[in-house]
């Protein structure tokens, strides 16, 4: 009784003198998961290809949420930095900071983040880089109600092509854990109707002129988006896996043929989608999903890691 107080009181002081970082990691404790050869599902990064280039596309939790598991997972596991390719508006003045505080741009350049441009896509991979990718970009991110993980992907995609002539490994992965952290209560379509945030919401949008994708189509293409009212809840926990690696060295046919290049892109989207109802799924199995639950084990036992379902 007196080791576990003991223990009890330890991870307690643990958490008064975290950053709000360490406590957000804290709260969500985010497991990965990645798929073998074989197909087998096992705890860890094992499944990634730590020789590049690679390139990880999947879904955006809102607001991104899951950006920094995800990077700290590969520096952790495989002394991998990621490189993603972020909206160039993260990149802009509205987002730095003149204070000594690091503003959000300084943070995505801390997580090796580069603005998305083909340019910048092609010097990654040219340097065998782990690529970040989120082909619903903002859309996903700044998602309305109802729309968690749902993909708003372009009718047509270039990273398809553009991994192929490199012979990149592509690795879709899916991440699920928002609606274990907060609900959104009012969305850009709530917001909208309401007279006086009607006018800011319109100012806001007309002063962002950065555009990507000029010129795919589709609902990503040039969304209404704005930040919604949230309210958190007890937290829960975020949960990725990465799927089988899909190899495109030597696939001339991915360069030439578009039809071909299209099949493997809807065969990508296809497996995120799988890797986020798999999460979905076996969540519910997990008797350490909620915080509490968690707390508890790790005042008891002080493990390095809580564990979760079985795969």
């Amino acid at each position: 009784m007196v080791g576990w107080l003991r223990q009890v009181k330890s991870f307690s002081f643990e958490l008064f003198i975290m950053s709000p970082r360490e406590l957000f990691r804290v709260g969500t404790d985010p497991i990965l998961f990645s798929t073998l050869e074989d197909g087998k599902i096992m705890k860890g990064l094992a499944g990634v290809p730590s020789e590049g280039p690679v390139l990880l596309v999947g879904n955006h939790m809102f607001m991104g949420l899951e950006l920094p598991s995800l990077a700290e997972g590969f520096l952790r596991e495989k002394n991998i930095m990621i490189r993603g390719l972020a909206h160039p508006m993260l990149f802009s003045r509205m987002f730095e900071s003149s204070s000594s505080e690091f503003s959000i741009t300084d943070w995505v350049k801390v997580f090796g983040a580069v603005p998305v441009t083909g340019s910048n896509f092609f010097k990654l991979l040219s340097t065998k880089s782990h690529v970040l990718l989120y082909p619903g970009g903002s859309r996903e991110a700044l998602h309305y109600k109802g729309e968690e993980y749902k993909l708003f992907w372009p009718d047509q995609q270039e990273f398809v092509r553009m991994a192929a002539r490199f012979g990149a490994t592509i690795v879709p992965f899916g991440a699920v854990g928002e609606d274990d952290v907060a609900e959104m209560l009012l969305d850009y379509n709530d917001l909208i109707k309401i007279p006086v945030v009607n006018g800011l919401i319109r100012e806001a949008i007309s002063h962002n002129t950065l555009k990507v994708r000029d010129e795919t189509k589709g609902e990503v293409a040039n969304p209404n988006l704005f930040y919604p009212l949230m309210v958190p809840k007890i937290p829960g926990r975020f949960y990725y896996l990465f799927g089988k690696p899909i190899k495109t060295k030597g696939r001339e046919d991915v360069l030439k043929d578009k039809q071909v290049a299209n099949q493997l892109y809807l065969q990508i989207k296809a497996e995120v989608e799988r890797n986020m109802a798999f999460l979905i799924e076996k969540r519910e199995e997990d008797p350490y999903r909620n915080i509490v639950d968690r707390t508890l084990y790790k005042a008891m036992y002080a493990p390095t890691e809580v564990p979760a379902f079985e795969t």
